[in-house]
């Protein structure tokens, strides 16, 4: 979720094209992979209705895999918490972030985590790195405890973004969308 005044630097990449993602979305087009990067309305104020309105835009079902990074990640698990007819493929989370302490999203991520998530889509993988920022963390925990079926990664990659990561070049996020 970029700060306001990141978001309307003129120099900075709009949300969608920013870290790893147009690597990744190459690199699935070249699997013959279709992928989509909405551009979420206000991200440095996140509206959940908002943000469900334009993500079930897309065609989204049991051939679908889901990505998330940060609010992203936290944003697909209470979207997939509160629709229980939601059936994909499966759904990586990216350094998930729920926002533990509300200090910056209100009552976005107001909710509570369906354990039924897990059954209803085919894997779920959380990303998550040993030097992220401490609500991450929590937020990591929380997911942990509520869905203990995820599959979990460490990395050492900070929050996985273009301050930390070596390059823009994601294979392991690649090959668990593939698999």
């Amino acid at each position: 979720m970029p700060l306001r005044h990141m978001y309307f630097d003129p120099a900075t990449p709009s949300p969608s094209n920013y870290h790893w993602i147009p690597w990744l979305q190459k690199a699935l087009a070249l699997n013959d992979v279709l992928a989509q990067t909405p551009e979420m309305p206000r991200p440095f104020e996140p509206d959940f209705d908002a943000w469900s309105a334009l993500f079930e835009r897309a065609a989204i079902g049991p051939d679908t895999s889901l990505i998330g990074h940060s609010a992203g990640g936290g944003f697909l698990t209470r979207w997939l918490s509160e629709r229980p007819d939601a059936r994909v493929r499966n759904v990586i989370l990216v350094a998930p972030w729920l926002d533990p302490g509300r200090e910056r999203t209100g009552s976005f991520f107001d909710f509570t985590i369906d354990p039924g998530i897990a059954e209803r889509c085919g894997e779920i993988v959380i990303f998550h790195s040993d030097n992220d920022d401490p609500t991450i963390h929590e937020s990591v925990r929380r997911l942990r405890a509520a869905l203990p079926t995820v599959i979990y990664r460490e990395f050492h990659l900070g929050h996985f973004s273009h301050f930390d990561m070596p390059s823009p070049e994601f294979p392991e996020l690649l090959e668990a969308v593939l698999r």
